[in-house]
């Protein structure tokens, strides 16, 4: 009989501890390749900005990055990447969404019209309704160009509008990291934004022994900076659940430094 009592006594306390836990709030991640995973750190420096997004966060937010290297809206959707990141999604989730990188480039075999661009990013806001879940279209991020006299160049003239004009008229929520990551070179300067690319002398890293010089791709601290804009997006537009799960402060820490010798690379790879 006592024995009956105390099972009875823990299934109770479990049901109790189960239903006073919070349900993780989950988010996905779509797009291209300044948002994907990379490499581990011991073979190159580039992150994608999805790869550090989850330190924004405290343990209660669950991310999926599902974004890939040399995508457009129109081959993640032939490839069948949009339906593996609906199948996956459920009520109440969460799904960020940007491109425009690899579809505004006509010599790339991605390339996506401008209607088409369009249409890819209505079709996926529509989806991920129609799931009774929550999209949140961000605008491309700026590669690194400067003029003459050191302004940064818009290098998304035409389609970072498109994402902004497709928010507005379906009324979801719009993160513009274009300007504001135009604005972070600006901040930076001509030679300071030099540390956020992909700038590698030869010999630093293994997937890199001839160097490398990638004015589109971030090392972390460029990533972190990426991310950073858009935690800030989602505080300012109080998306809720998300906004409260916010760490309150996050200082950028580089994990890693870059090595001036072929054979420092194993030991500073972290």
């Amino acid at each position: 009989m006592h024995k009956y009592l105390y099972l009875v006594v823990l299934t109770l306390i479990a049901v109790v501890l189960s239903a006073g836990k919070a349900k993780p709030v989950k988010v996905f991640m779509v797009g291209d390749s300044t948002m994907a995973d990379k490499k581990p750190i011991a073979d190159t420096p580039e992150r994608g900005w999805g790869m550090v997004f989850p330190s924004f966060f405290d343990k209660d937010v669950v991310i999926e990055n599902h974004a890939q290297n040399g995508r457009s809206t129109r081959t993640f959707i032939e490839e069948g990447l949009w339906d593996k990141v609906m199948s996956r999604l459920g009520e109440g989730d969460f799904v960020f969404i940007q491109f425009a990188h690899n579809d505004e480039i006509a010599t790339k075999k991605a390339y996506t019209t401008e209607a088409e661009f369009e249409a890819n990013y209505r079709r996926m806001v529509a989806d991920v309704l129609a799931k009774k879940a929550h999209p949140i279209l961000c605008s491309p991020v700026a590669r690194r160009k400067f003029d003459s006299i050191g302004n940064p160049v818009d290098t998304h003239p035409v389609y970072a509008p498109i994402v902004h004009k497709v928010a507005n008229e379906l009324e979801v929520p719009f993160i513009d990291m274009h300007t504001k990551s135009l604005e972070i070179l600006q901040r930076y300067g001509v030679e300071g934004s030099i540390k956020l690319y992909m700038h590698l002398e030869p010999g630093q890293w293994k997937a890199h022994p001839e160097g490398k010089t990638d004015d589109t791709h971030f090392v972390e601290a460029g990533a972190m900076e990426m991310a950073q804009l858009a935690a800030e997006g989602i505080k300012a537009l109080r998306i809720t659940p998300l906004a409260k799960h916010l760490l309150k402060q996050k200082k950028m820490k580089v994990i890693y430094t870059i090595p001036t010798k072929r054979e420092d690379n194993n030991a500073t790879d972290k």
